[in-house]
């Protein structure tokens, strides 16, 4: 008991050393965190022999590429997700399809396996590395350009391929008549839980969140975030999809949820501890004594299976219409086997294709060729200048991240200011946590996320690095406090434009250093007073002059007051002293400071 206690405490604690010592050393010298934490893999498995076993860490480790799939989806429309149609079914399909073909004549050529296992050895190593390629596109912050878009398509086009791909290894296998059915049977499966996915996703998870929302409970959130990915992704591989296909559909139908921005918020933290777990496994995974036994074949396999997989890649992107350097950059990014792999390789395997060791083999050539592909991204990155046309983002019409105005708090007042800027033709990110203003905002055509304003992780996954503006409109005086202080000490070049409650908070925030303040009631408190004063009979231009003055005369006061304290610049105001004599005298002298001092909450 007391020995199963400990590996319970042991493994976790050597993969989380094994993270924080290698990440930061591997970004410091400009090599990735991806490359540290393979590293961190071998020394703490094959190297050390600290943990035995990778198995069931991958299998835990790889919910990471799930969760990031989710994500990805967050930020993808439908509408989004059919412009890019033409790169997903006809890149993708060239690239798996002529690697495939290509890298199965190489393998067969060599003698290595029959037709059989070539063909499901040359199409297994055309797949690439999603959770690779798009851990790096996320550290180059490439993932908006077009070479990353391109490169996206392609994944999410292998991700898809994987079906067939069983499905062949079934035909493949000896397996009598009914073998020839079965893959039909599976492919129609699948297709009929991609469509329960797309209606599900419709028609129940956006309901479902309100619900939770109005609870309150952040926790409950979590959890439901959690339990819509994780049952998705479930689904889609008891379907024959992969778990990443179903938590990639997940988040592309709640794309357009007013729950984006939390549901992302939420799931980061989870994504990018398992994501690093994964490329620990992966390294825990490597088989030093399958590489020594056959050093000279991977040697020769390795270079070779990147080398022809860039070239293709290179000449679909060419042709395609990819500049060079996109297409330099693609070929780069995507030269190696992919998790997926693993997969196919190890049931062909069970299927009698060929043989465990020659399973093994291919796996090593696999994960050799994850392990250098941080080093060749690094080499495309710096061997091509990183020209600014290249570099320029897609049109993205998932909202959000990007947008001109962040607003954060959706009342009377961030109604209104939102409704010029929307009509402006500005694009507005508006955050709210009150789940029946978002639904209500929501039906009436404002682009409203539900999410608290208070929380970074919140702010960062609705674009606040992205924005020009940010408009805190909260109607609470401690809530916009505690938002602004985290913007200026997190991002202290944002610029602020923020709601205040009255005169005193007005002169707090100029303090903080926010670029525009506005006390809630001022301009609405000089309209009516304008118009009353033309319901006396004043001309609308007098009544505007006098207005004016009396903006000009605040911005004094706050001017002063904000150097000399709050009863300085008295006699800016417009007032006419009235003494009234009391019916009765007061016993202490009544100083007219106790008016003034009331005054400057106005």
């Amino acid at each position: 008991m007391a020995s199963a206690t400990e590996a319970l405490f042991a493994q976790p604690l050597l993969l989380l050393g094994g993270a924080v010592i290698a990440a930061p050393i591997f970004r410091k010298l400009g090599l990735g965190t991806v490359l540290g934490y393979l590293a961190a893999g071998v020394v703490i498995g094959p190297v050390l022999h600290l943990i035995g076993g990778s198995g069931e860490i991958l299998a835990v480790a790889e919910l990471g590429v799930v969760l990031l799939l989710f994500i990805i989806g967050l930020e993808l429309k439908p509408s989004r997700l059919w412009h890019m149609r033409r790169d997903i079914f006809g890149l993708g399909t060239s690239q798996v399809v002529l690697t495939g073909l290509l890298l199965t004549a190489l393998v067969y050529a060599a003698g290595l396996l029959d037709w059989r296992g070539a063909l499901v050895a040359g199409f297994g190593l055309a797949l690439s590395s999603t959770a690779f390629a798009l851990q790096l596109l996320e550290d180059y912050g490439d993932m908006n350009s077009r070479y990353g878009q391109r490169s996206f398509s392609i994944l999410l086009f292998q991700d898809l391929a994987i079906v067939p791909l069983l499905a062949m290894v079934t035909v493949l296998s000896s397996q009598g008549g009914e073998a020839q059915q079965s893959p039909l049977i599976e492919i129609g499966i699948a297709v009929g839980a991609v469509i329960g996915m797309i209606l599900a996703g419709r028609y129940l998870l956006t309901p479902m969140f309100q619900i939770i929302a109005r609870t309150g409970a952040r926790e409950v959130m979590i959890a439901a975030a959690l339990f819509v990915v994780l049952g998705s992704a479930y689904l889609m591989q008891v379907a024959g999809l992969s778990m990443a296909m179903g938590a990639f559909l997940a988040g592309v139908m709640l794309a357009e949820s007013s729950y984006r921005h939390e549901l992302e918020a939420d799931i980061e933290p989870f994504r990018g501890l398992l994501l690093a777990l994964f490329f620990i496994a992966v390294g825990l995974s490597m088989e030093l004594q399958v590489i020594v036994d056959n050093l000279v074949l991977i040697a020769i396999a390795v270079p070779v299976l990147m080398a022809v997989k860039a070239l293709v890649i290179y000449a679909i992107c060419r042709v395609s219409g990819s500049s060079r350097n996109d297409a330099i950059r693609i070929g780069m990014l995507l030269p190696q086997g992919g998790e997926f792999g693993f997969v196919l390789f190890t049931t062909a395997a069970a299927a009698g294709l060929f043989s465990g060791a020659q399973s093994s083999l291919l796996i090593s050539i696999v994960t050799l060729s994850m392990a250098l592909t941080p080093l060749t991204a690094l080499l495309g990155q710096r061997l091509l200048a990183r020209e600014t046309s290249d570099k320029e983002e897609m049109d993205e019409d998932f909202e959000g991240a990007g947008s001109d105005v962040l607003m954060v708090g959706f009342s009377r007042f961030g109604q209104i200011a939102a409704q010029i800027l929307l009509a402006s033709g500005r694009d507005v990110t508006i955050l709210d946590d009150s789940p029946d203003r978002v639904r209500q905002a929501a039906t009436f055509g404002f682009r409203i996320y539900f999410g608290d304003g208070t929380r970074l992780d919140m702010l960062r996954a609705a674009g606040i690095e992205k924005a020009k503006i940010v408009a805190v409109c909260t109607h609470r005086k401690d809530i916009t406090d505690k938002i602004v202080d985290l913007i200026r000490s997190e991002y202290p070049d944002v610029r602020l434009f923020v709601r205040s409650y009255d005169r005193i908070h007005s002169l707090e925030l100029r303090a903080r250093d926010v670029e525009y303040e506005l006390r809630e009631t001022f301009e609405s408190g000089l309209l009516f007073g304008r118009r009353t004063l033309q319901g006396l009979g004043a001309t609308e231009d007098e009544a505007y002059e006098i207005g004016e003055d009396i903006r000009r005369r605040d911005e004094e006061r706050l001017r002063l007051q904000a150097q000399e304290g709050i009863l300085a610049g008295r006699e800016l105001m417009h007032k006419r002293p009235v003494k009234p004599e009391p019916l009765i005298k007061p016993k202490k002298q009544i100083h007219a400071v106790e008016d003034e001092e009331k005054a400057p909450a106005a």
